[in-house]
């Protein structure tokens, strides 16, 4: 798999995404990787996101799947788009101890400017925690331009999920989370 450029980090004055931008203080910081199926992204959870003690508010997980289905439309479709319609269905806890959680999204379904997105959170195991159902109304091209969209590339190097799962842990270990 090989990491999604952002197009947006350093292009676009204005640009405080509280999904993807690395800037936000507040957001949650996602980076994003093709692994040519679908848009996948490997993410630590900050004790601040809590709902109950130790588990990851269902707002949160909403955010960060809604966040990942969109880069789908950003990357694959390459235009951008607004989230119509989205259905969670919450499985399992999300524990913020956890070293990651993964997420996954892959598009089901494109017709006209509709464009229909599957996304889920696993855990360290695997198992699927929470999972959506995103229906995006998909801009035009030069919509899509005007609204700020940017053609997203890739990295032009190969990582393995293995990788991005022991880069991210050396990081928390680093900041002492």
């Amino acid at each position: 798999m090989r990491a999604i450029i952002n197009p947006w980090v350093g292009n676009t004055n204005g640009y405080n995404c509280f999904g993807c931008c690395p800037d936000n203080p507040r957001g949650v910081h996602m980076r994003f990787y093709w692994d040519g199926e679908q848009v996948v992204s490997v993410w630590r959870a900050n004790p601040n996101f809590v709902s109950w003690i130790d588990t990851l508010h269902g707002g949160i997980q909403a955010t960060l799947l809604d966040e990942i289905c969109g880069w789908v439309v950003f990357y694959q479709l390459q235009t951008s788009g607004v989230t119509a319609k989205m259905e969670m269905r919450y499985r399992k806890p999300v524990s913020t101890k956890w070293a990651y959680i993964r997420l996954n999204a892959r598009l089901v379904e494109q017709r006209h400017s509709v464009a229909v997105v599957h996304g889920e959170i696993l855990n360290p195991d695997g198992e699927c925690c929470a999972e959506c159902t995103c229906t995006y109304f998909v801009y035009a091209g030069d919509k899509a331009i005007e609204m700020g969209y940017m053609p997203a590339t890739l990295d032009d190097a190969e990582v393995t999920l293995e990788d991005v799962e022991v880069s991210l842990s050396d990081a928390v270990a680093l900041l002492g989370r």
